[in-house]
C-alpha cells in the first residue's frame, strides 16, 4: 500500500513537471493584433528577434483600402485590405516609415504572368500564431504555409494536379527602392540581392544590398527569369519593337541585373503537389546567405522548423507566467510580450559576420550585433523592460550600440541595418545607456559610452544627434529662428538625455560633470509661459513666438513648437523633474487640475510616445494614487483589445508594448535614468516573473493582486509581508522581493 501511495505521488510529479514543460504560450498570441488601425505590426512567421521573416503582401494594387503607392505606408500587410501579390520574406514590424518588404514570392497556376497586378489574388481562411502563418488563395486554390527560422523563410505551397507557377519578385517592394540582381545555379536554387534602403525617403544615397539564395524542393519542368526595362521615349524607340516589354529569359543561367526582374519555376503536376521553397538572407554576401541556409535550416522539414521556431516563441514568453479568468487579458498581454521580441532585430550572419557603418565592410562579433533602433521611441519604457526580462539581450543591445559608435563617431539615433536614418529628435542613446547601467547592468565599456555621451553633449559644430546645440547649451533651448524641427520638444529631449548624463556621471564618481549636465537638464523651465499654463515656443531674443495655439501639432500635424504632438501632449514631458513641475504649475491642485484636463478634455494621446506617461503622474500627488490606477485600467481597455485594431495605433517597435506589459503587471518606469517603479495595480490575479540567475540573485519575482476594492481607492501593497503605501520603489528593491501582493 505504501509503494502504491509512493508510486503515485512521483507519478503526480512527473505529470505536473510534463505539463509545466509543455505549457505552449503561443497559444496566447494573436499576430493580427496591431494589423489595423495603423498598428504597422503584420502577421507573417518570424522567430524571435528574426532577420528574416514572410509576411502576406496585401499593399499593392488600387483594389486594396491602403496601397503603398498612394499613401505614407509603412507596413507589408493591413487587415481591411483584400488583395494580396505575394509573400515577403524581408519586413519591419511597428515602424513609422517604409523600407524592405522585398524579396516576393508567389504561387500561382495555369498561364504564367509576371505582373503582380494580373497575378494577384483575393484570399480567404488566415490563421496566424507565433512563427506560421497560412492562407488559401482564391484565384488558384492554393494554400500557403510561412515559417521561418532566424535567418530563413520557409513557404510551402499546396498546389492543385495542372500547370503550376512559382515566382520570386525583386521588383516589387513596400517603397520604390531600385535596383536587383539573380541568377539560376540550377533548376532548383537561385541567388541574387535586392537593394533597400531610403527610410522614411531619405538619405537614399546610403541605399544597400540584401542577399539571398532561394532552393525549391521540387525540380521545375522549366524556369527563367523576367525582366521588364524601362520605357524609352524619343527617335531611339520607334525602332524598339521590346521597348518597355517584358522579356522572358527561358533557362538563363547567368546574371541578370535591373529594378523590374524576377525568376519563376514550372510545372504540370499530376496530383495535388507541396512545394517548398527555402530563402536564407544576409547583409553582408551570398555566401553568408547560403552559410545561413544551410546550417539554420538544411534539409529540416517545413514542420521541423515550424516546431523549432515554437519552441524558441515559448521559451521567450514563459519568461512571464499570468494567471486570470480572462483569456482576452492573456492573448492581449503575451501577444504584446510577442511584439517586444521583433525589433530590435539580429543584423549579423551566423558565423558572426555583419556590415559595418558607413562602409558597410564586413564586421564579426562573438555576440548579437542588433539592429532596428527606434530610440526616440524605445528609451522610454521599451530598454527597462528587457533589462527587466530579458538583461541578455539589453546587454547586446548595448554593446551593439557601443560598435556603431566606434564605426560611425556618433551613437545611434534611429539606426537601421547599419544605416543611420536621423529619425526624430533628442538624444536618446545616451538615456538607454545610461538606464541600463544604473539597473545594474554594467558588464560593457562604461567609459567608451560615458566619453561617446559627452560627444553628442557638447559637441557644438556639425553635431548629427544633436542640432541646435549650441544655442541650447547658450540660452537653455533651441529657439523657432534655428530652424530646428519642433524647438519646445528638442529642448525637453535634450533635458532629459542630460539628466541620465548627470545621473551616470554622479555614480561614476565625476562631480562637476554632475552638477553641469543636472543644470542643463532643468532648463524647460525657460519655454514654460506662466500666463498660458503651456511650454511654449520662444523666438531667439526671448520672446515667445506668437500666435500660440496649445491645440495645434494635435493628430501628426505640423506646428512651430513640437514633433509628432502638441502643447497639451508635451505639458508634464519632464519625467526627471515632476517636483519641479508641481511646483512651477502653482502647487498640487493646479498641477492635478491641469492634468484631469488633460483627460477631460480629450487631449491625452494614447497613440504616441511623448504623453503615454502621464496617467502614471498621479502617483506623485498625495492622496490621488488612485487615480492613476482608474486612468490604467481605462486605457486597458479602451485601447488595447484581442482584435487586428487592438492597438491605440503605431505599435513603434514594442515601445506600445511595454506599456501595455508594465501598465497590466502593476508597475511602470516613471522617469528613464531613475532605477525606479512607480506602482499602479495588476491586472492579472498573480504574475510571476522568472529572472535571469546570471543578472539577479532572487529567481521569481510573484506578484499577487489580492484587492477586494473595486473603487482602486486603496494604495497599500505589501513586500514579504511587509506593508507599503508609497508609490514608487527602487528597481533593485523590485528584483529581491519574492511576493508582492496588491491589497
Amino acid at each position: 500500500m505504501n509503494y502504491l501511495k509512493v508510486a503515485l505521488f512521483v507519478a503526480l510529479c512527473f505529470g505536473f513537471v510534463a505539463t509545466a514543460q509543455q505549457k505552449d504560450y503561443t497559444q496566447y498570441v494573436n499576430p493580427f493584433i496591431g494589423t489595423s488601425n495603423f498598428g504597422a505590426t503584420h502577421p507573417g512567421a518570424i522567430a524571435p528577434r528574426g532577420m528574416a521573416s514572410v509576411s502576406p503582401f496585401n499593399v499593392a494594387g488600387p483594389q486594396n483600402v491602403l496601397e503603398k503607392d498612394s499613401r505614407w505606408l509603412s507596413n507589408p500587410y493591413v487587415n481591411e485590405n483584400t488583395f494580396l501579390t505575394g509573400f515577403s520574406h524581408l519586413n519591419m514590424s511597428g515602424v513609422g516609415c517604409p523600407d524592405l518588404g522585398v524579396i516576393l514570392s508567389m504561387p500561382t497556376t495555369g498561364e504564367l504572368k509576371t505582373a503582380h497586378l494580373e497575378y494577384g489574388t483575393t484570399y480567404k481562411n488566415e490563421e496566424a500564431k507565433p512563427g506560421y502563418y497560412s492562407v488559401d488563395l482564391d484565384k488558384y486554390d492554393v494554400k500557403t504555409e510561412l515559417t521561418a527560422s532566424t535567418r530563413v523563410g520557409v513557404s510551402r505551397y499546396s498546389f492543385p494536379a495542372g500547370k503550376a507557377n512559382l515566382l520570386l519578385n525583386l521588383g516589387l517592394g513596400l517603397t520604390n527602392e531600385h535596383g536587383a540582381m539573380l541568377k539560376f545555379n540550377s533548376p532548383t536554387e537561385i541567388e541574387g540581392y535586392r537593394m533597400v534602403g531610403s527610410f522614411c525617403y531619405n538619405n537614399a544615397e546610403s541605399a544597400y544590398p540584401v542577399y539571398f539564395v532561394a532552393r525549391i524542393s521540387e525540380a521545375p519542368q522549366n524556369f527563367g527569369i523576367w525582366d521588364k526595362p524601362a520605357t524609352y521615349e524619343g527617335v531611339e524607340a520607334q525602332w524598339m519593337g521590346y521597348n518597355g516589354k517584358t522579356r522572358l529569359k527561358e533557362q538563363f543561367m547567368r546574371e541578370v541585373v535591373g529594378d523590374s526582374i524576377g525568376a519563376y519555376v514550372q510545372y504540370d503536376f499530376e496530383k495535388p503537389t507541396q512545394v517548398v521553397m527555402k530563402i536564407g538572407v544576409s547583409y553582408v554576401s551570398i555566401a553568408n546567405a547560403r552559410e545561413n541556409l544551410d546550417k539554420e535550416v538544411g534539409d529540416a522539414s517545413f514542420d521541423e522548423v515550424y516546431e523549432q521556431t515554437k519552441k524558441a516563441w515559448n521559451d521567450k514568453l514563459s519568461v512571464v507566467e499570468v494567471e486570470g479568468d480572462d483569456e482576452d487579458d492573456k492573448t492581449i498581454f503575451y501577444t504584446g510580450l510577442y511584439h517586444t521580441q521583433i525589433a530590435p532585430s539580429i543584423l549579423n550572419d551566423r558565423n558572426g559576420e555583419y556590415p559595418a557603418m558607413k562602409t558597410r565592410a564586413t564586421k564579426k562579433t562573438d555576440g548579437t550585433r542588433y539592429t532596428v533602433f527606434s530610440l526616440w521611441d524605445t528609451y522610454r519604457n521599451y530598454h527597462q523592460l528587457m533589462s527587466l526580462l530579458y538583461p541578455q539581450e539589453q546587454l547586446d543591445m548595448v554593446n551593439s550600440m557601443l560598435e556603431i559608435y566606434d564605426q560611425n563617431d556618433w551613437l545611434p539615433k534611429w539606426e537601421l541595418n547599419a544605416t543611420e536614418t536621423f529619425t526624430m529628435v533628442g538624444d536618446p542613446a545616451a538615456v538607454v545607456l545610461a538606464d541600463t547601467y544604473l539597473r545594474g547592468i554594467t558588464d560593457f565599456d562604461i567609459e567608451k559610452a560615458y566619453a561617446a555621451m559627452l560627444k553628442s553633449a557638447d559637441a557644438r559644430d556639425e553635431n548629427p544627434l544633436r542640432p541646435g546645440i549650441a544655442e541650447y547649451i547658450d540660452k537653455g533651448y533651441v529657439s523657432v529662428d534655428s530652424g530646428i524641427s519642433g524647438p519646445v520638444s528638442t529642448t525637453q529631449e535634450y533635458n532629459i538625455a542630460d539628466y541620465n548624463i548627470a545621473l551616470l556621471a554622479e555614480e561614476l564618481g565625476k562631480k562637476e560633470d554632475a552638477k553641469r549636465f543636472m543644470k542643463r537638464a532643468l532648463s524647460y523651465k525657460k519655454l514654460f509661459n506662466k500666463e498660458s499654463g503651456f511650454l511654449q515656443p520662444k523666438m531667439a531674443d526671448g520672446s515667445w513666438y506668437e500666435p500660440f495655439d496649445p491645440l495645434a501639432g494635435a493628430n501628426f500635424t505640423e506646428n512651430p513648437g513640437f514633433i509628432e504632438g502638441n502643447a497639451w501632449q508635451y505639458l508634464f514631458m519632464q519625467p526627471h523633474d515632476i517636483k519641479g513641475m508641481i511646483k512651477l504649475m502653482g502647487g498640487a491642485k493646479k498641477f492635478e487640475a491641469k492634468l484631469d484636463a488633460l483627460f477631460a478634455e480629450d487631449q491625452f494621446d494614447m497613440a504616441n510616445e511623448p504623453d503615454i506617461a502621464y496617467p502614471f503622474l498621479y502617483n506623485y500627488l498625495p492622496g490621488k494614487s488612485y487615480k492613476t490606477r482608474e486612468k490604467v485600467a481605462s486605457l486597458i481597455d479602451t485601447y488595447f483589445t484581442n482584435k487586428p485594431a487592438g492597438l491605440p495605433g503605431n505599435e513603434d517597435t514594442g515601445t506600445m508594448s511595454a506599456w501595455l506589459i508594465y501598465a497590466m503587471m502593476g508597475f511602470y518606469p516613471m522617469t528613464p535614468g531613475d532605477a525606479t517603479y512607480t506602482l499602479s495595480a495588476p491586472q492579472f490575479k498573480k504574475i510571476t516573473i522568472h529572472l535571469n540567475p546570471e543578472f539577479y540573485d532572487n529567481k521569481t519575482l510573484t506578484i499577487q493582486n489580492a484587492s477586494k476594492d473595486p473603487s482602486n481607492r486603496s494604495s497599500l501593497y505589501s513586500i514579504d509581508g511587509k506593508t507599503y503605501r508609497k508609490p514608487v520603489i527602487a528597481h533593485k528593491d523590485w528584483v529581491k522581493a519574492t511576493n508582492v501582493v496588491f491589497e
